[in-house]
């Protein structure tokens, strides 16, 4: 019998992204009957599939509390879920990366703050220009960047949610050199892209006019995202590895393991790979 590949979306983007549709005809190649569910769809019989592949869930970050008791609802019914449902509970707060840093991981510098506790650490960090962004979020959202101490960044942090936030100083190498996203599958590498912001901007997101182009990272690159991942945990379906060269050191910025773009289109081996990982697994 044909096993079901439930693929998660969410309701704003229920049917699946255009970059996805290869994936789709992959997985079936593999043997597997793919559907498309929303992850919020309360009618959804999750159990009557043989796995829940993450995918399109872009709105988990604003309801994520609803979104770990989704996980735990797919957990009781014995479903796999790819990426691995406690690898995903763990990367949804980048407060991981404090994690990575003291198993030895190179990261961007980072410091986590909430509340009053937040306008502490940007006093002590007067003059200096960084970046702001809360421990569960995507896209940027109540993100914001400007000199510690400046009126400016005073008042946009006056407007910020009371939550949790990740405080980084602001690298110009992702303006000049770009952002690296190292893709894995299975816990091989198969491709690299390099993000670079619309002029003017530091956010290297398509909807904020930023570009990628497919680049071969050098072996330092490589090996470093490497260690990253591998220091993260279980080895994951999929994952992209983001970070920035700076000094000649490659930084992490991120671990990506619930729903990130994966540049599919840009490597035909990258989607069979994945579409035979999940095959393998259910």
């Amino acid at each position: 019998m044909t096993k079901r590949i439930a693929l998660a979306t969410s309701a704003e983007h229920a049917e699946l992204h255009a970059h996805d549709l290869p994936l789709v005809d992959a997985l079936r190649a593999a043997g597997l009957d793919p559907v498309a569910e929303v992850w919020t769809d309360p009618s959804v019989d999750w159990s009557a599939y043989d796995g829940v592949l993450l995918r399109s869930v872009w709105d988990y970050h604003l309801r994520y509390d609803e979104f770990t008791e989704w996980l735990a609802l797919v957990d009781k019914g014995g479903v796999p879920v790819f990426n691995d449902s406690g690898l995903v509970r763990w990367n949804g707060d980048k407060r991981y990366l404090l994690e990575l840093r003291e198993r030895g991981v190179a990261i961007v510098p980072s410091q986590i703050a909430a509340g009053a506790c937040l306008r502490e650490v940007v006093a002590g960090l007067d003059g200096q220009e960084i970046v702001i962004k809360p421990t569960v979020s995507a896209t940027a959202r109540h993100t914001v960047r400007g000199v510690a101490g400046s009126p400016e960044l005073t008042q946009a942090i006056d407007e910020l949610p009371d939550i949790v936030y990740l405080v980084q100083p602001f690298l110009p190498e992702i303006q000049t050199d770009g952002e690296w996203s190292l893709m894995f599958i299975d816990g091989e590498f198969t491709h690299a892209v390099v993000k670079r912001p619309a002029a003017g901007d530091y956010r290297v997101q398509e909807e904020y006019g930023g570009h990628a182009t497919v680049t071969e990272p050098s072996p330092d690159i490589l090996e470093n995202a490497q260690r990253a991942l591998a220091t993260a945990g279980p080895r994951p379906a999929y994952a992209r590895v983001d970070g920035v060269v700076v000094n000649g050191r490659f930084l992490l910025m991120e671990l990506e393991l619930i729903e990130p773009y994966l540049y599919l289109p840009q490597s035909p081996e990258a989607t069979h790979k994945l579409a035979a990982t999940v095959a393998a697994r259910v």
